[in-house]
């Protein structure tokens, strides 16, 4: 097994489903509302553990009911939660609108993701054992910064998806070996707003490149070589949420296990396309005997 930790914030869904998502100022009527753990860090954990990883997750929740209930779904998930802390306050939430057409829009407050602003004693250690770090931008950036320069330090593959979208310093992509942002990510980091342009643009910052673009696949581009799309199975999407950190948590299990990169994207976009036919985030994640069966099809 693969060793991935994951360096990111835990949050609870918090997930109203609509036939329309309400304009501003509107007012719209839901059909169903749930409460779902999720978070970016979590669910890549989720992801990346059910897809076949061996995942510790570095995070913070509060003392709380939701962050008894995160660490247990975490738990549940067989995602090490040694280095979980338990902080004074509430835990991060994630507000989320989902509607027919499987499009969300998401307000996330930090909560105790707030206070993961640093590596704390061990964390280190703990990255240094470890194949892949994964990171997103859930929590303060001073931490994820420190937790890339420690997974450089020890020869440890980093992997970053840059959201919520942000410009970034290059430190810090300086320590990064494959970015993984959206089309609207890519955007903001280059300001162009072609997937090809964006992803030619990053590679003078990181030395690998790939751009989800949800229905239509991925684009991988790395220095030196041709663009490479890859496309995703053809489904028909419930529920968006939680989509692109399956991808990256399965394309960062069959990275460590070396699979070649072509495969490993369509190894990770059989993950995504069984998520997005099922509502919620986490609870949609597939394990690695369905993903096995999808990609074989």
């Amino acid at each position: 097994m693969t060793g991935i930790v994951v360096l990111g914030s835990t949050n609870m869904d918090l997930v109203t489903y609509v036939e329309k998502a309400p304009q501003r100022g509107e007012t719209v009527t839901g059909r169903e509302f749930r409460t779902i753990p999720g978070g970016k860090g979590a669910n890549q954990a989720i992801a990346a553990a059910r897809a076949g990883g061996d995942v510790l997750m570095i995070g913070a929740v509060g003392n709380d009911a939701y962050g008894t209930h995160l660490r247990s779904t975490l738990e549940h998930s067989g995602v090490d939660t040694d280095d979980l802390r338990t902080v004074e306050g509430p835990s991060g939430t994630a507000h989320i609108v989902v509607d027919d057409e499987g499009g969300n829009a998401i307000v996330v407050i930090p909560g105790a993701n707030g206070t993961l602003d640093h590596l704390s004693p061990g964390d280190e250690g703990v990255i240094a054992d470890a194949d892949t770090l994964l990171l997103q931008l859930e929590i303060p950036l001073a931490a994820v910064l420190a937790g890339a320069l420690a997974a450089r330090r020890h020869d440890v593959r980093t992997i970053l998806t840059p959201s919520p979208a942000r410009p970034l310093p290059d430190e810090l992509l300086a320590a990064i070996d494959l970015l993984v942002p959206n089309e609207h990510e890519a955007t903001t980091l280059t300001g162009r707003t072609d997937p090809r342009e964006a992803a030619t643009a990053l590679l003078d910052r990181v030395p690998e490149v790939v751009v989800t673009l949800g229905a239509s696949g991925s684009l991988y581009v790395t220095r030196g070589a041709e663009p490479l799309t890859v496309p995703a199975p053809k489904v028909t999407a419930i529920d968006s949420t939680g989509a692109g950190d399956t991808f990256v948590g399965a394309l960062a299990v069959a990275l460590g296990e070396g699979r070649p990169m072509p495969d490993a994207l369509a190894w990770a976009a059989a993950a995504a396309a069984l998520s997005v036919q099922r509502e919620g985030a986490t609870i949609a994640m597939p394990y690695r005997p369905e993903i096995e069966e999808r990609y074989a099809k």
